[in-house]
C-alpha cells in the first residue's frame, strides 16, 4: 500500500462542511470613518482596510453560514481586528455567543457557494441585501506556510436594568480572541464585490469602498484559539457606543438604525 504525503491528504472528507474555504474580501476605506467606529481606547493601525469574511463552519452540530466585518484596531499596544458584526443563520449561536463572550452576532441570511470555478455570495438582513460577490477562480498563490497569530476584539457589556443614563450592570470590557493558524491552500479570484445601501448594515455609508476590492478563497489549519476577558474600557467614554444596531457593534438607537427610510 502506497503511503500518502501528509500535505496531499484532505483536511476533511470530501463534501464535509469543515473543508469549505473562507471567502476573504478586502477593500480600502475612509480612514476617518474607520476611526470614528472604534471605541475610546482603541486606535487604527496600518492601512484603512475592511476585511469581509464569508464562511461556513460547523457550530452546534450543524453548518453555520456567516459574514463578518473587521477593521484594524490596536488595543493596549497589540495590533488586531475590531469586529463590527457577524451575521449568521443560527439563532442559538447568536444569543449564546453574545451573552457569554460579547461576540457581535446577529441574524442574517447568507448565500455562498462554489460551482466549478465560479464563486457567488450575498448577505441579506431585515430584507436588505447589503453585500454581494460574484467571481471566478483565476489561480493559486503560495500559502504563508508558517503559523500566524491573530487577535480580534469584541466588547462585552450590559447596560443597567431600567435603562438609567450611563449606568451598567456590567461595564464595557474588551474580549480578546487570540487565534493561531497556518494557511494551507489559497486560490485567487477575479470578480465584482458590491456594497448596497442598508440602514441595518451601513457598510456603504460608514465604511465606503474607496478602491478596488480583492478576494481569495482561503483554507486555514487552526492550531489554537483562546477567548479571554481583557481590561475595561472607560465606561463614560464608551456610553455613546453602547447603543448599537441589533447584536452588532454598528452605531444604533435603541437597537434600531439611527436613520431608517
Amino acid at each position: 500500500m502506497t503511503e500518502q504525503n501528509p500535505v496531499d491528504v484532505p483536511m476533511s472528507r470530501p463534501g464535509e462542511v469543515t473543508g469549505i474555504p473562507k471567502l476573504v474580501i478586502t477593500y480600502p476605506t475612509d480612514p476617518d470613518r474607520l476611526a470614528d467606529l472604534l471605541p475610546p481606547g482603541m486606535t487604527p493601525w496600518g492601512h484603512p482596510t475592511v476585511t469581509i469574511g464569508v464562511y461556513c463552519v460547523p457550530v452546534l452540530g450543524e453548518p453555520e453560514f456567516g459574514i463578518s466585518t473587521k477593521v484594524p484596531a490596536t488595543w493596549r499596544g497589540i495590533d488586531g481586528q475590531y469586529n463590527l458584526g457577524i451575521g449568521i443563520d443560527q439563532e442559538a449561536a447568536i444569543f449564546g455567543s453574545r451573552e457569554t463572550n460579547g461576540q457581535p452576532k446577529y441574524p442574517c441570511s447568507i448565500r455562498y457557494f462554489r460551482l466549478g470555478d465560479g464563486v457567488e455570495a450575498s448577505a441579506t438582513h431585515q430584507g436588505y441585501t447589503f453585500a454581494t460577490y460574484s467571481g471566478t477562480v483565476t489561480g493559486e498563490r503560495e500559502p504563508a506556510g508558517e503559523e500566524v497569530e491573530d487577535n480580534e476584539w469584541w466588547i462585552k457589556v450590559s447596560r443597567a436594568v431600567g435603562g438609567a443614563e450611563k449606568a451598567y450592570d456590567f461595564p464595557p470590557h474588551v474580549v480578546r480572541v487570540r487565534t493561531a493558524g497556518i494557511e494551507r491552500h489559497v486560490e485567487t479570484l477575479a470578480g465584482e464585490f458590491h456594497l448596497h445601501d442598508s440602514p441595518w448594515d451601513p457598510h456603504a455609508e460608514l465604511l465606503p469602498m474607496l478602491g478596488d476590492a480583492t478576494a481569495e478563497l482561503v483554507t486555514t489549519q487552526h492550531t489554537a484559539r483562546e477567548i479571554t476577558l481583557d481590561e475595561a474600557l472607560d465606561p463614560d467614554a464608551f456610553w455613546p457606543y453602547a447603543d448599537t444596531i441589533g447584536g452588532s457593534l454598528w452605531p444604533g438607537e435603541r437597537r434600531d438604525p439611527r436613520s431608517k427610510p
